[in-house]
Order: structure tokens, then C-alpha cells, then sequence
């Protein structure tokens, strides 16, 4: 591919970088630059002073240091190893041998801040004071490879970290200068040499290793013009007169680009040329001096700089530089140029839409295409390029091709869109196209098939009308259209055919119903599948059915939802449906019993239908009833609506099953009771309507027989409230009495002031429910009428009694509920009140006498604590509190008065002495140390705190303890 067949595009824009001065006020990127090298965070220029200086993103110099020995030498080389802190130097001061350094950037030197050195090697080139030209690093840093303008190669292996001895041994030599070195690393480690003569390969490491050196090419590059791709693990090399990719089997593919090249770099997918002038003599010739003068010399003596998609044949960017580039390196994810007079260029690459847009633009769709395809964009995008095509090519009138665009964008391209395009008749085979498609990808809708049929009948087309109706296998299609289809025009038998034909059961229970309302024989039919595929229908139907037959349809369900549902098969099959010649609609219905695949089995033969009379049975021919999951029986409630009679069978039925669970059984009694209540309410005879409350009461009684240890199979508050809304008091005073709501049960006589009840009900349920005591003494201090009855004030001292000793309420709460009615005197209660200020006055007094004692107590330790921090501590122990023999030097005196021999101290403590502590008073340190600690792990303890609060009978002094302890401190440290 020649230059000018290269598609231009401005894929990228530049943006000058500021670049700030450093610490002396020196321009960065000078003239004395002479290498760079790259990391994950930071960029490493490398100068000819032998410096190395690491700037940050912001390009600010965080670290400068020495990288050579004389003032001499330059820095060369630089290779930062990828994912470590390591960098590799190559200083060079010749005539004297080139230094390759290691440096560790993490650690630095004891003497100063430089990074800290962990090898120095002399690079050996058989004592030729030639200068090095290249150098490849392994990642794990045992193998380093430099290269010499003699065309010598010579590898240094070692353990370049740990500074433990290398090796060098020259491996290539050449009469023509290295100019590149590339590493392929991974099993096998490939080490490949471009010399301006030819591209060799070595393998230095793994299979193979020890092999002499392979010619992977008889022809070599300039200096900057080999490179390595880490996405493909391909060398790539920019000659003269293309781009060409060497793989791990040898020569790949070559991309035309001619002119000279002088650098070449990868950045992601791009390769990127820098290309000196093409014909730098040019300018000189007379003729081009008369025609531009100056300019068109600069225009000669002018490098460029271009960004080559090889995979799709494209250039991204390509710019002629208004000078000549110095270094193009990629960091932080961005590209970057360096011009010669010190400008750094930032290229940044515009967004996939945009891209787009530029091709939108051109009419470039297909490029538009294969660039989406290769970003990995979504299918909905590549679609919409497929779209924008196919209107470009709608446009210029290629409807063929522009339909075949549209079919490729089907999944996200909105039909209405196309199918407007085409309505036109002279374009109606590839509107017809175009809805066959959509069915085809389930992606056509009801207004799709009918469009689609009536193309078919506009065009009188028979025999792909029949055939898209009876498609064989899956249907691409909607039923839910096309059978309507049908069905509107009259067409039964098409109707029943593709009902039939894949299998749905409900279209044809539709037929029956809505179309022929014949209701018995859709019952039938519904009888003759299998379960799982009846269920569905069933519930469907179930109401219309339940209005026209309901005996047998009461039947069915109770026979389905016991478990007991078996197809009917008195009636034998035919292999297939005929497609219909006479009779119309009702002649094709007729065969709908004996389809093969409505019932659970089918006939091998073809063989007439016969009555079911006439079908001989025998206990041999009688199968077992198929196993499948009953439904729960809820789920059938809905379809008895307006059929009680019906639906109190039905749930008589299953309440005699005995594999219910216990969540069926509730579901099933509490409907059943409610339909009792419901038929008693709706009943116009005394008569009848006691036997339905007569049924309902049983229902509770047998259900409290059956379930007295068991759990209740009628919800207490649905009892509660189907008796309260069918006025059906017995049911109420049955479920208080099983649900020991023995509160309810209080209110109920206190609401009717029924007091000799109320006490009764009292002493029969305080016992069990002491809440009691409380609604009793409120209900018998509302009115100096209920206290003048009997036993009343003899109950309210029972009831002070047994709220005083269960602690059910404050005695003010006590105080305020007698003296709301007025009618209780005070003498009733001054045996409760004065013994509860007694209780109070003693817990006064020994919250006081507590309190004394534990101010007594810290004034004292106050008191110990100011003497010991200022004032002198006379120490007059004559003994060692340890050994008790007499005190020498050197002593250990504690604050605590005990004395010890610094030797029986260490033998004790060990250590230093400073952090000694008194091993007498070490336990009892020790213990409230642990105190400490408990007290402010306790801190945290909300759910301790929490449940002890609830649990508590006095929660004040609850609170009170943990208030002690630190819990309900805003932070507590320990000391």
C-alpha cells in the first residue's frame, strides 16, 4: 500500500505542555537531554552531565541524583523495569569502558538522599572504545543486553539486586553498528538484533537456548526504528519503504508507507513515524527557489510525525513538526513528543464518537464499520452505523443494498424506521423482506404480522401465505397476531391450525369459547390434557366455565386440586389435522379432539374416530394417575367469585385430604368459615341460617379438638374479624377463650359494667395475665357507683397488692389512676402508699451513705495522687522486698514504697530497668488495668446495653451502672 492510498483523519488533537522550571530555575527539557525512560508514575531524563532526574505527572522534578562516576560521562541509556522501583543506567565516558548501573528508587543511601546503587558493571567491548547504541533488560532483571555502534552485542547475566557477581560474554558481532535491541519475553526468551544491515534473532534463555544466531531478515534499520508491541508481542521495523512485523515464526506482515523514517513508537493500537524530509536537497534547486523561496524550503527541511492504524490501513494523525523531535515516549497512558528546542507536545486521542463523526461525515461507513468492530463497541452501536449506512445508501437510491444494511441493524433499529421507507409499492418485495426478518429475530409485533399478511394478499401470493403459516419446527412469529389474523377474516381452520400445530392449548379453548361457545366441549377438551398443560387453561377459563357447567367443572377443580386429575382418553387420535376443503370453519373444529398432541397419549394408527361408548375398557387399560404438583389451593379462590354453592364443595373437598400443610389448612378453614358466615347472612330462613352458623361454630370446636397442642388452623384475628362483620358473637367469645385474650375478655364486661363479671374474670385469668390488675384498677376507680359494689374495695387492695409486688406500674402511675374517678378514698390506699415511701426513704439513705463513702474515698486518693507528683518521696527500706536481705547498690525504689536489688529486679522483670514495674503491686496494677480495659471494650457494647435495659425492672438504676462504667461517655481513651 502505497503513502497516498493511506485514508488521513484527524483522530487526535495537540495540546502544548507547560512545563515548569526546576529547583535552580533551569528549563527541564534543555539541550543537554539525552535519553528518557518511563514508569507507572513517574518520567526519568537521563542528561550529559550524568544525571537522572524524575519528574512526577505534573512534571516536577521530585528526585535528582548522580548516575556516573566522572563529571565526563553521559547518560546514555535508561530502562526503568516495569511493576519495581529498579532503574538501569548506562554511562558512558569514553574512551573508558560504558558503566551499567542498577538502582533500587525506594531505598536511598545512608550519606545522602541519592537512590541507593545495587550494582556497578563495566560493560566489556574487547577493550574498542566504540559508544553503545541499545539496550534490552529482562523483567526480572538476570539478563541485560547492550549493544555497541561496532556491531557488537554483549549480554550480562547476574544477580544484578543482590550485587552477588555477573557474567558477560559477547554474543553478536557485526562489520555494521547495532541500532536496536528487543526483547520477546516469556518461555522462551528471544533476544532480537537490528543492525543497519540485517535483523537477527538469539534465544538467550529457555528451549532452544545455546542455538547460534538466526537471520530473521537481510535487511536492518536505522537507529530508533525497531520497536516492541506488548499487545501483539510482535518487533516491528520502519524501513524506507514500509512497516513490517516480525512474529515469533519470523516475518509478518509489511504495511507500505514510503519515505525515510527516523523513529518509531507504539502507542495502544497506533504505530507511530517520525519521518525526516523526504527530499531535504529539494529545496536547494533553483526552480523551487523561484517558485516559494524560503517557504518552500521549510516546507523540505520539515520532519512529520504520523500515527498509522496498520489493522484497518488508516492514519489517525500525521502533522508536519515546525521542528525537528528530539524523544516520543508514552507515560501515564498519554503520548508525548519533545521537540529539539525544548517544547513537549501532548497528543490526545478523541472519543470513539467523534471518530465516527468524522467518517459520518466522509461517507466512510464501512471503515465507520470495522472501527467500531475493533473498539469492541456494543451490538446496539454497530447497529446504528449499519442504519446510518443504510440511509446513506437510501439516499443514492440503492435500495437493495441499503436494505441488506437494515437487516444487519434489526436488533436495535426501531422497524417503524424502515418499514416506512419501503411503503411504497414498487419497493414491496423488500418490505416484504424486511418483516420476514423480523420475524425471524421474534423481533415483529401484532401490527408487523398483519402488515406482513396483508403484503402477502396484496400480492396474491398463496403459497407463501400457506407457507409462513404452516412454518414446520418453531414458529417466528407472533400467535397472539396471526391466529387473530384469522380468526377475523373467518379463516377458522388456519386459526385452529396454528393453535394446534405448536401446541397452544388456550388459543383453542378461545376458539370454543368466544368463537362457538360451545362450553361443554371446551371443559372436555381441557379434560383430555395433561395436567401441567391443563392448569394454566383451567384458570383461564375457570369463571366462564363455573358459569355455563358448574357441577363438572366443580368437578375438575376438585379432582386437580386433590391430587386425583388424570386426561380423559375415551376418545382415540388421528395423526394430524387436513387442511380444510368443504364444510368451512366448523367441519375443521371437528377434528380438534383427535389432535395428537391436546391429550396425554396419541395413536399410532389413523384409524376413524368412534364415540366413546363405543370404546371397549377393561381394569388392564386403565393407567395410574400421572404425578404433578398440586396447586395451592388459594390459588383457586378467585374463580367461585359469585358461586358460593360451588365454592363451599369445593373447599369441603379438599379439607378432607390429609397430606395438607399447615398453611393450606389455614387457607382452606378460614375460607370455609367465611363462606358459612356468608351463606347464614345471606339466607332469608331462620332456619337455614342456623345450620350455616351451626357448621361455622363446629368448624372452631373441631378446630381447637384437632389443634388444641398443635398450631391454630383459623387465624385468631380473622375469626376475630369475619364474626365482627357477620355479627356472629359466638365465634367471637370462641376465639378469645382459645387465644387467651384474656384482656379482651376483661373489657368485655367492663364495657358493659358488668363489675361481679369483671372480678370474676379476674381471679380466674390474673393469675396467667397479670396485665389484668391494671385494667381492673382502672375500671374500678371510674365511678363511685362501682366502688359501692360488693367485693370491689376488697378487690382494689388485691390489685394494689399484686401491681406493687409484680412492679406493673409507678406509684405515681398508681396515684393518677385512683384519682381520676374521685371515687376511691385515700384510706384504701395508705397501706400501698406508705409502704412505698418507706422503700423509697431507705433507698435514699443508702444511695446517700454509698455516695459519702465514695467521696471519701477519691479525696483520699486526690489527696495520695497531689503528694506524689509534688512533693519529695523518702524511701527508708532497709531490706529487699524480694530476697529481704540488706538493700545495696544499685537500688530500685518504687513509688510504692517497696525497695528492691536492681538483681532480684531483672531476675523478676527482665528488661530495662526504666520500664520496670513493683512485682508486689503488679497483680493489683494489673486488675484494674483489666478493669479499665472491660470498661471501655464496654463502650461499644449497645446491644448489652440495649438488652439489659429491656430485661431491667429498675431502669434508671440500670442506666445508672453503665453511666459508671463509661458506656454513656462521649470517648473514652484509657490512660
Amino acid at each position: 500500500m502505497a503513502l497516498t492510498s493511506w485514508k488521513a483523519f484527524p483522530f487526535f488533537t495537540v495540546v502544548q505542555v507547560p512545563v515548569p522550571a526546576d529547583e535552580d530555575g533551569a528549563y527541564i527539557f534543555d539541550s543537554d537531554l539525552t535519553c528518557v525512560a518511563t514508569s507507572a508514575e513517574y518520567l526519568y531524563l537521563g542528561d550529559n552531565s550524568g544525571h537522572v532526574r524524575q519528574l512526577s505527572r505534573a512534571f516536577k522534578v521530585t528526585k535528582t541524583f548522580l548516575a556516573a562516576d566522572t563529571p565526563n560521562a553521559a547518560v546514555r541509556l535508561l530502562k526503568q523495569i516495569p511493576d519495581t522501583p529498579f532503574l538501569v543506567t548506562v554511562c558512558e565516558d569514553l574512551p573508558n569502558e560504558p558503566a551499567l548501573r542498577v538502582w533500587d528508587l525506594e531505598k536511598t543511601e545512608k550519606r545522602s538522599s541519592d537512590p541507593k546503587c545495587l550494582c556497578t558493571v563495566k560493560v566489556q567491548n574487547g577493550r574498542r572504545p566504540f559508544p553503545v547504541s541499545a539496550l534490552a533488560v529482562l523483567d526480572d532483571l538476570t539478563q541485560v543486553a547492550v549493544g555497541f555502534a561496532n556491531g557488537s552485542v554483549t549480554i550480562i547475566r547476574g544477580d544484578f539486586i543482590h550485587d552477588r557477581g555477573t557474567k558477560q560474554r559477547t554474543v553478536f558481532e557485526s562489520e555494521d553498528p547495532v541500532t536496536g535491541l528487543e526483547l520477546r519475553q516469556g518461555a522462551t526468551k528471544v533476544l532480537y538484533i537490528a543492525t543497519t544491515a540485517k535483523i537477527s534473532s538469539l534465544i538467550i534463555s529457555g528451549k532452544g537456548q545455546g542455538q547460534p544466531v538466526r537471520t530473521v531478515d537481510n535487511r536492518g534499520c536505522h537507529v530508533g526504528c525497531m520497536t516492541f508491541d506488548p499487545a501483539t508481542s510482535d518487533v516491528i521495523v520502519a524501513r524506507e519503504d514500509a512497516v513490517y512485523y516480525y512474529g515469533p515464526n519470523g516475518r509478518g506482515p509489511s504495511y507500505a508507507f514510503d519515505g525515510p523514517k527516523k523513529l518509531v513508537k507504539i502507542y495502544k493500537e497506533y504505530v507511530g513515524l517520525i519521518c525526516p524530509p523526504r527530499v531535504a536537497q529539494v529545496s536547494k534547486s533553483k526552480t523551487f527557489k523561484r517558485l516559494g523561496g524560503d517557504e518552500v524550503d521549510d516546507f523540505f527541511s520539515s520532519s512529520s510525525f504520523t500515527l498509522l492504524d496498520t489493522d484497518l490501513r488508516y492514519m489517525a494523525y500525521t502533522e508536519s513538526l515546525s521542528a525537528q523531535p528530539q524523544h516520543v515516549f508514552v507515560n501515564w497512558g498519554e503520548l508525548f513528543l519533545l521537540s529539539e528546542d525544548g517544547k513537549l507536545f501532548r497528543y490526545q486521542e478523541k472519543t470513539l464518537q467523534q471518530k465516527l463523526d468524522i467518517l459520518y461525515q466522509r461517507g466512510l461507513y464501512i471503515l465507520a464499520i470495522n472501527l467500531a468492530q475493533k473498539s469492541g463497541v456494543d451490538t446496539a452501536l454497530q447497529n446504528m452505523i449499519f442504519r446510518k449506512y443504510g440511509d446513506h445508501l437510501y439516499q443514492k437510491g440503492d435500495y437493495d443494498t441499503a436494505m441488506q444494511q437494515y437487516l444487519r441493524a434489526i436488533d436495535n433499529t426501531e422497524p417503524s424506521q424502515v418499514i416506512r421507507k419501503f411503503l411504497d409499492t414498487q419497493r414491496i418485495h423488500n418490505l416484504i423482506d424486511y418483516l420476514e426478518e423480523l420475524h425471524e429475530h421474534d423481533k415483529a409485533t401484532a401490527d408487523h404480522t398483519t402488515l406482513l399478511l396483508n403484503c402477502y394478499a396484496k400480492l396474491k401470493d398463496t403459497e407463501k401465505l400457506d407457507k409462513f403459516i404452516r412454518t414446520p419446527g418453531e414458529i417466528k412469529f407472533e400467535l397472539d397476531t396471526a391466529i387473530p389474523m384469522c380468526r377475523q377474516g373467518g379463516y377458522y381452520e388456519q386459526a385452529a391450525y396454528l393453535a394446534t400445530k405448536h401446541g397452544d392449548n388456550e388459543m383453542v379453548i378461545d376458539i370454543l369459547i368466544e368463537d362457538l361457545k360451545k362450553y361443554a366441549e371446551a371443559l372436555q377438551y381441557i379434560w383430555r390434557l395433561e395436567p401441567d398443560a391443563a392448569y394454566p387453561v383451567l384458570m383461564k377459563y375457570a369463571r366462564v366455565l363455573i358459569e355455563h357447567c358448574p357441577t363438572d367443572a366443580t368437578k375438575l377443580f376438585i379432582d386437580y386440586y386433590t391430587g386425583h386429575y388424570k386426561p380423559r382418553e375415551d376418545v382415540p387420535a388421528v395423526a394430524d389435522i387436513q387442511p380444510e376443503v368443504s364444510g368451512g370453519a366448523f367441519q375443521s373444529l371437528s377434528v380438534l379432539w383427535t389432535l395428537p398432541f391436546v391429550g396425554g397419549k396419541t395413536s399410532s394408527t389413523t384409524a376413524p374416530a368412534i364415540e366413546a361408548s363405543e370404546a371397549p375398557t377393561t381394569e388392564q387399560d386403565a393407567e395410574p394417575i400421572p404425578t404433578y404438583q398440586k396447586p395451592r389451593p388459594r390459588s383457586a379462590f378467585s374463580s367461585f367469585v359469585d358461586h358460593p354453592a360451588e365454592f363451599v364443595t369445593f373447599l369441603e373437598a379438599l379439607l378432607q385430604q390429609s397430606d395438607l400443610s399447615e398453611a393450606e389448612k389455614v387457607d382452606l378453614t378460614t375460607a370455609l368459615f367465611e363462606m358459612y358466615l356468608q351463606s347464614a347472612n345471606k339466607s332469608g330462613d331462620e332456619r337455614d341460617k342456623d345450620q350455616w352458623q351451626h357448621k361455622a361454630r363446629d368448624l372452631i370446636v373441631e378446630n381447637d379438638v384437632k389443634n388444641r397442642d398443635a398450631h391454630p388452623t383459623i387465624d385468631t384475628s380473622d375469626v376475630l374479624l369475619l364474626s365482627s362483620l357477620s355479627k356472629f358473637p359466638t365465634g367471637t367469645t370462641l376465639i378469645r377463650e382459645r387465644a387467651n385474650l384474656y384482656p379482651d375478655i376483661l373489657r368485655s364486661y367492663t364495657s358493659a359494667k358488668d363489675t361481679q363479671g369483671a372480678i370474676s374474670a379476674l381471679r380466674k385469668y390474673g393469675a396467667e395475665d397479670p396485665t389484668l390488675y391494671p385494667l381492673a384498677l382502672t375500671y374500678f376507680a371510674s365511678s363511685p357507683s362501682i366502688i359501692s359494689e360488693p367485693n370491689v374495695q376488697q378487690e382494689v387492695q388485691t390489685c394494689l397488692h399484686k401491681i406493687d409486688q409484680e412492679r406493673l406500674l409507678a406509684p405515681l402511675q398508681v396515684v393518677k389512676i385512683l384519682s381520676q374517678g374521685g371515687s376511691i378514698p385515700v384510706g384504701t390506699v395508705k397501706d400501698y402508699l406508705s409502704t412505698n415511701i418507706a422503700r423509697e426513704r431507705r433507698e435514699i439513705q443508702s444511695n446517700r451513705r454509698l455516695a459519702d463513702s465514695y467521696r471519701t474515698e477519691t479525696a483520699s486518693k486526690r489527696s495520695e495522687t497531689d503528694e506524689l507528683s509534688s512533693k519529695p518521696t523518702v524511701f527508708q527500706a532497709r531490706r529487699c522486698a524480694s530476697c529481704s536481705a540488706s538493700l545495696d547498690l544499685p537500688v530500685v525504689h518504687f513509688m510504692c514504697k517497696h525497695s528492691f536489688h536492681q538483681r532480684c529486679l531483672n531476675t523478676r522483670v527482665g528488661g530495662r530497668v526504666e520500664d520496670a514495674e513493683c512485682p508486689i503491686c503488679q497483680a493489683g496494677n494489673e486488675t484494674i488495668r483489666s478493669i479499665r480495659r472491660q470498661q471501655i471494650a464496654s463502650t461499644e457494647g449497645h446491644e448489652l446495653f440495649r438488652r439489659q435495659l429491656e430485661g431491667s425492672v429498675d431502669r434508671f438504676g440500670t442506666v445508672s451502672e453503665f453511666f459508671g462504667r463509661g458506656v454513656m461517655g462521649v470517648a473514652v481513651r484509657e490512660e
